[in-house]
């Protein structure tokens, strides 16, 4: 079949590199000039595994407004906060046959999607897989060959024939997609996964095997778990682990998977972008509070990254002039005039 990606970042290159080179016809969308721009100068994007191998894969690329490909599967890699005006963008190349495969961290992209495309095609998906862009058009495959996997639903959790296609085509491309018929479940199981991992890796700078080497490791992920269990319990959401298999989930991805990953938000922190906090852990303790329950220590991470994205942005300098310049200007007045302005 013929996929396009639409999202040319770190994990769109992964899932669409990977089934180019399996021998399907895939193109790539996107919206950030730099990315599109580079990789059309080079002629593909520079492709390594943990930082070895560095190699030229030539790839399509395309903005939305000049794209004028048929896919038969869109897979749609963007992040949160960028996907309606992605979509919208996109929607002239839209049709009432393609099926959509969407592996995006966080929840709220479920329903913008069902905006152009109904539930019967609809796949969610949660890819437990490391990837990083180290810049425009150089992308990093994080551990060996078919390291990695995904769960995968219909959104009617009712697999069909070309739901079997898709997955028997990922397989090949070695995705290792599970099909599950948990819709919610697979998707809120990633949700859960990533406010532990994304948000302690961000938070104290580390990669995922740094952190599960600590030994308050388990104690602050398993109270992370517990609490997301606790919301999704109250939601009526059945998670595909439970609470035990979930931090075993952790520690394995951790220690074997992708050891020396660090985690999407952390990419994004680290480069003064917007993170998916409010998506993930946000989401958590959103979703708690509509059934009267509230993911304490989830709201108070979820506020720590919005700190440090205050701090990674803040224009110190100028804070601390105007701090002086003000301190110069009171020194100078009498006791008088500081009493009158008290």
């Amino acid at each position: 079949m013929k996929y396009t990606v639409l999202g040319a970042g770190a994990m769109g290159l992964r899932y669409g590199v990977l089934l180019q080179e399996a021998g399907f016809d895939v193109d790539f969308v996107d919206t950030w000039e730099p990315q599109v721009e580079t990789v059309r100068q080079q002629g593909g994007v520079y492709v390594s595994r943990d930082g070895q191998n560095k190699h030229l894969v030539p790839v399509n690329v395309y903005y939305p407004e000049e794209y004028k490909g048929d896919p038969d599967v869109l897979i749609v890699f963007t992040k949160q906060y960028q996907l309606a005006d992605f979509l919208k963008r996109c929607s002239r190349f839209f049709n009432d046959k393609q099926y959509v495969v969407t592996c995006m961290n966080g929840m709220g992209h479920v329903e913008k999607l069902n905006q152009y495309f109904p539930k019967e095609r609809l796949l969610g998906g949660t890819a437990l897989i490391g990837t990083v862009l180290n810049k425009a058009g150089d992308v990093d495959f994080i551990g060996p060959k078919g390291a990695g996997s995904m769960n995968i639903a219909n959104e009617t959790e009712k697999p069909d024939e070309m739901t079997h296609k898709i997955v028997a085509e990922f397989q090949k491309a070695g995705l290792n997609p599970n099909l599950t018929t948990n819709f919610l479940g697979t998707l809120m199981a990633k949700v859960v996964f990533n406010s532990v991992i994304n948000t302690l890796c961000t938070m104290f700078k580390i990669r995922m095997g740094e952190y599960i080497q600590s030994p308050v490791a388990e104690k602050l992920g398993v109270q992370l778990i517990d609490e997301a269990f606790d919301v999704c319990e109250r939601a009526g959401i059945t998670l595909l682990n439970t609470r035990q298999e979930e931090w075993e989930t952790v520690k394995y991805v951790s220690t074997v998977s992708n050891p020396l990953h660090f985690p999407s938000m952390y990419q994004d922190i680290s480069k003064n972008r917007q993170t998916e906090v409010d998506y993930i852990n946000g989401y958590i303790y959103d979703l708690g509070l509509k059934y009267h329950y509230e993911a304490k220590t989830h709201d108070f991470l979820r506020n720590l990254v919005h700190l440090a994205e205050f701090a990674g942005t803040f224009d110190v300098d100028s804070y601390m002039k105007s701090v002086l310049e003000r301190d110069k200007q009171n020194a100078v007045k009498t006791p008088e005039e500081h009493v009158a302005q008290a």
